[in-house]
């Protein structure tokens, strides 16, 4: 049985506009066969797997609730990006991944209109979506721009920088933690431990 035949509700869906003609009431599926999906790609390919597996109904709700690729969603490692790749037009693809000629094992800007930012690995989301949430109120227009950052990344200097720039500016950027203890190694430190209580 191929992961298709298992995926009747993914099957349906090749862009977010898809995603979004859905009830709510069938995105538990939906996740479910995404999963699915993901798992079978990454036994073909190799990749990193846990970080993918960790934002499955996460990437579902994102692009269930916002606009994208008019709304920029900016992951802040690459490694989560593989369910987002299957919804956003390149599930054809998604076994070439990390392979010569095919997907990167990253968000990158020439592949998809909704990957925009080339992301690889971790701290970079809200200083890039900073900067595009700056340019998109010069240019007077009206788009979401969501970063998403794990928790170990929130660690690094760079993210609070950039919140704390955010913040000054008071700039319309909606930031997601996502603390799902996906880490590449065990979480520890003072922010792990902040965050799990």
């Amino acid at each position: 049985m191929t992961a298709q035949a298992k995926t009747p509700l993914l099957d349906q869906v090749r862009v977010p506009a898809d995603l979004r003609a859905l009830r709510p009431d069938m995105l538990r599926q939906l996740a479910d066969e995404l999963r699915t999906e993901t798992i079978d790609a990454v036994s073909v390919t190799g990749g990193h797997l846990g970080a993918g597996l960790g934002v499955v109904e996460l990437t579902v709700a994102l692009h269930y609730v916002f606009n994208t690729p008019d709304d920029r969603l900016i992951w802040d490692v690459g490694h989560q990006c593989y369910p987002h790749k299957i919804l956003t037009g390149r599930r054809d693809r998604i076994r070439t991944l990390r392979m010569g000629g095919g997907l990167s094992g990253f968000t990158k800007r020439s592949e998809s209109a909704y990957d925009p930012f080339g992301a690889a690995h971790s701290s970079t989301s809200i200083s890039a979506g900073l900067g595009m949430a700056v340019g998109r109120d010069l240019k007077g227009r009206r788009n979401t721009v969501v970063c998403v950052i794990g928790d170990g990344a929130m660690s690094a200097g760079m993210a609070y920088e950039a919140m704390n720039n955010a913040g000054s500016m008071h700039s319309r950027l909606v930031v997601v933690l996502n603390d799902n203890d996906m880490s590449i190694a065990p979480p520890v430190g003072a922010m792990s431990a902040y965050l799990s209580r």
